[in-house]
């Protein structure tokens, strides 16, 4: 059974997102996503400085199995990286909310009302 912590918003694409200071939101793949992936072997992150909108692809990981794109949450600029994930990609199927890849500075955030609840995501994976 994946692990869907409370405290995030979650994409019917798989990210989940945490609110940080300042506008800034952490994004990360879900325990879920990880899992369906399987072991983790390179992972793609978008350019710093980098303008997205929500739902823009934005970065790709790959996977012994397949390689699956990672959306934005919301509309903003990438403000950082997570560059161990670059030589330590398993670190997400580690630890999928520990191992966030990227943090988006948002321009709007009412675009995260879009996302779901841990509720809503945990009934969303299980159907």
């Amino acid at each position: 059974m994946s692990d869907v912590p409370d405290n995030l918003k979650y994409a019917k694409t798989h990210e989940w997102v945490q609110m940080e200071d300042d506008n800034i939101i952490r994004v990360g793949i879900t325990d879920f996503a990880q899992e369906e992936l399987g072991d983790l072997v390179y992972i793609e992150l978008p350019e710093l400085g980098r303008k997205v909108t929500a739902q823009e692809q934005c970065a790709v990981v790959e996977s012994v199995k397949t390689a699956s794109d990672l959306f934005s949450p919301v509309s903003g600029e990438i403000v950082a990286v997570n560059e161990a994930l670059a030589d330590e990609p398993e670190q997400v199927n580690d630890d999928a909310y520990g191992a966030w890849l990227f943090c988006i500075k948002a321009d709007d955030l009412s675009e995260l009302d879009a996302l779901m609840s841990a509720d809503a995501y945990q009934q969303m994976i299980e159907q």
